[in-house]
């Protein structure tokens, strides 16, 4: 009798479930990942042990493809499959740097994206330095001609990561102006705000009328002793050896794998959620973005196990974002025509706990703004008043006018590990990532099940320049 009891009580608590409004479904869900969600962990561990680093259209990066395919499809997710693409590929090779003179003595450093590479015997010249890319872009092209360019532009942390868009300038531009001025080659320092001895990578790509030269990131110590060097070298000139042999190997396959949970009313939309599953090629790429790759995933996964949502939820893993972003146009570009996709959200921005919440909803949406808002203030979340931009992947849709939202994570020690070897797996706080798993949670339970129409707010055009 007692086990007869039992086993009606757990075929009702669906039922209970789906009974309760809403709101409390959402706040159950919520606090159920809160307090024990494991899948994510699993899927970070996962990833990054069995696979490892993952650079865009390398065999590694075919196996994550692989790996993804075969853990969405025995979770229960339907529709699991690859959207592939071609893109070229850049690799690195090795990476030596030395003062020659005056003061002899080893630099760490490590190429930038699409470097060019220096004779096999490295090169030598003259170092010219800068404080900022406005500064080298003011300087003479017979001053920089034939020298090393440096640009020794400091960051600093910021919760929100502001920073990376302003001090990522002497990496993103600085290459190019170095070119188009006759400079032999450009280093910089690194875009990021620890002080371990490990340079920071990244993605930069020469624009029109320059010519490809070697490009390098210093480690932070190794920027600061070159200006000490240069600071005290007075009139001396300083004279340094840069060996850098990175090479193109043409045109390879990269990929998205997609996967969804059914919805059971087609006309209501498509959401989209979901992170990058390449990553540079020094750490196994746990903060970025194996982990936003697990949150999102955990979380469309609860919302399954709860019962089918009136919308679908579409889990996208983007291929090649560290090296421009080829798996968000190729999903925009398939999946765009068919125009039901009516809300976009990335987790990209590593694994600790979510602080701020913005929103691109149309003012129709603005009371479903409010609930979701609501849901996360007990996590410890704010709401901002930014409007969403849904991460690098996920962006062409904001600009079409889709609905989005962003649950900002704290990136105070983000650039700390951002593209260096020293993003591992030991960097991922267990229970931030609950926190992180927890909001998306809410987030989805609420858009998957609300009434009416999401819409968003095409942004204003940007003047012309």
């Amino acid at each position: 009798m007692k086990k007869t009891l039992l086993l009606a009580f757990a075929l009702a608590v669906p039922a209970l479930a789906a009974a309760q409004p809403a709101a409390d479904q959402a706040a159950l869900l919520r606090d159920q990942a809160m307090r024990g969600d494991t899948l994510a962990w699993e899927l970070v561990e996962g990833l990054t042990t069995e696979v490892g680093p993952r650079q865009a259209g390398t065999e590694a990066e075919a196996r994550a493809r692989e790996w993804a395919v075969r853990r969405l499809t025995a979770l229960g997710f339907s529709n699991v499959h690859v959207e592939p693409f071609e893109m070229p590929v850049w690799m690195r090779g090795i990476e030596r740097a030395e003062i020659v003179a005056p003061f002899p003595q080893p630099l760490v450093l490590t190429a930038l994206g699409n470097s060019a590479a220096t004779p096999a015997s490295g090169l030598e010249a003259e170092v010219i330095g800068f404080q900022s890319v406005d500064e080298l872009r003011a300087a003479p092209d017979a001053a920089v001609r034939g020298k090393i360019v440096f640009i020794n532009h400091a960051m600093a942390p910021t919760q929100d990561g502001s920073g990376y868009g302003q001090f990522g300038a002497p990496r993103r531009q600085g290459p190019t102006l170095a070119s188009r001025k006759g400079a032999a080659a450009i280093v910089v320092r690194s875009i990021g705000t620890d002080y371990h001895r490990n340079g920071h990578t990244g993605v930069q790509s020469f624009g029109e009328g320059a010519r490809p030269i070697p490009a390098a990131a210093l480690t932070v110590p190794d920027a600061e002793q070159l200006q000490r060097i240069l600071n005290r070298a007075g009139e001396r000139p300083v004279r340094m050896r840069l060996t850098l042999t990175p090479r193109n190997i043409g045109r390879r396959q990269s990929g998205n794998v997609v996967a969804e949970v059914p919805g059971t009313d087609p006309a209501a939309g498509v959401i989209i959620v979901g992170g990058h599953l390449d990553s540079w090629d020094l750490g196994t790429g746990a903060i970025d973005n194996a982990a936003g790759v697990a949150i999102t995933t955990a979380a469309a996964h609860r919302i399954m196990q709860a019962g089918r949502p009136r919308r679908t939820i579409r889990v996208v893993l983007f291929g090649a974002e560290e090296v421009g972003g080829g798996g968000g146009p190729t999903h925009f570009r398939l999946n765009n025509p068919a125009g039901n996709v009516v809300m976009v959200g990335e987790s990209d921005f590593g694994a600790d706990r979510v602080w701020r919440v913005d929103f691109n909803f149309a003012q129709g949406n603005a009371a479903l703004a409010d609930r979701i808002a609501a849901l996360l203030a007990p996590l410890g979340i704010v709401r901002g008043q930014n409007p969403a931009g849904a991460g690098a992947d996920l962006s062409q849709w904001v600009r079409a006018g889709t609905a989005a939202i962003d649950l900002n994570q704290d990136g105070t020690r983000y650039f700390d590990y951002h593209h260096t070897p020293d993003d591992t797996l030991d960097k991922v706080d267990p229970a931030q990532l609950r926190q992180n798993v927890a909001a998306w949670t809410a987030v989805l339970a609420v858009l998957a099940n609300a009434p009416g129409r999401i819409e968003g707010i095409t942004p204003a055009p940007r003047p012309a320049r």
